[in-house]
């Protein structure tokens, strides 16, 4: 009479089989020596471990939104728009982890990082040298925020790159000129490092395609995944200022940020004005 095979026993049969002497094995792919062995509390507090891998996770997180953001920059340029949405659409549903991130350092209570704050030095999330270039890739340009990083030419380079290059939303005005929409040349051929200045002739353009959807199709459903990105990116940064005032309160930031005062004032930032506004004359 046959033993049942069990799902267990399945399991360890299949790994019996398995030999990594040789092939490379999951950990080798991924790297989790390294991976797992970046997390370095420097101080005595249980909760220190919580604070370092939100934020390592995050930076990854971050990591792969630059990568669809730049390809999906590319991806506009050349008027290859289903690739762009596919991307977009992604970058979108990476600000949802971020988003949700928050909850999970929600639980710190304030006393629990007032244990950790004196071992965070001056180091702050202000200084991440990706979400700088996000930020850059995405239209919201300040020439102040290249200084955090001059201390590391390579970074610097990198962030100051983000900064020169037109953003999205400079690349989908472009396209709109290129598919006959009138569009001022104050718009499509500016100094990309200046801020971005909301322009009724830009709203016009884009009404255009909204109050017809079927003949600008893909450039209407361009305006809708831009509206699905800073809609989520207005989540991520509204989850950011609560989170930090239900730990800290008003405190400064460790970077030397006004903390909550600064976070509140990011929230009125608008990246993609026309695409807001136009609705109200639609």
């Amino acid at each position: 009479m046959s033993t049942p095979t069990t799902p267990e026993r399945i399991v360890a049969d299949e790994g019996a089989k398995l030999d990594f002497t040789q092939d490379m094995s999951y950990g080798d792919y991924l790297h989790l020596d390294e991976v797992l062995n970046a997390q370095v509390p420097l101080s005595p507090d249980h909760n220190e471990m919580l604070f370092i891998v939100q934020h390592q996770t995050s930076e990854l997180w971050m990591k792969l939104m630059l990568h669809e953001l730049g390809a999906a920059i590319q991806c506009v340029a050349s008027d290859d728009l289903g690739s762009a949405f596919k991307m977009l659409a992604r970058v979108s549903k990476i600000m949802e982890q971020l988003v949700h991130a928050w909850d999970v350092l929600a639980t710190m209570t304030p006393p629990e990082y007032s244990a950790i704050r004196p071992y965070l030095s001056n180091s702050s999330g202000f200084q991440s040298w990706q979400y700088r270039c996000i930020e850059f890739s995405l239209g919201n340009k300040n020439a102040a925020m290249l200084k955090p990083h001059s201390h590391r030419p390579e970074i610097l380079a990198r962030v100051e790159a983000a900064w020169r290059a037109p953003s999205l939303y400079d690349e989908a005005l472009r396209l709109l000129a290129r598919r006959g929409l009138a569009l001022p040349a104050s718009h499509t051929t500016r100094d990309w490092t200046q801020p971005y200045a909301t322009s009724r002739e830009v709203e016009e353009a884009w009404l255009v395609v909204y109050r017809d959807p079927k003949q600008h199709w893909d450039l209407y459903q361009l305006g809708e995944e831009l509206t699905d990105l800073e809609d989520a990116f207005r989540l991520w940064r509204f989850r950011h200022v609560t989170t930090v005032e239900r730990v800290i309160g008003f405190k400064r930031g460790t970077g030397g940020t006004g903390g909550v005062s600064y976070l509140r004032k990011m929230l009125d930032v608008v990246l993609f004005p026309e695409i807001w506004s136009l609705r109200t004359d639609l």
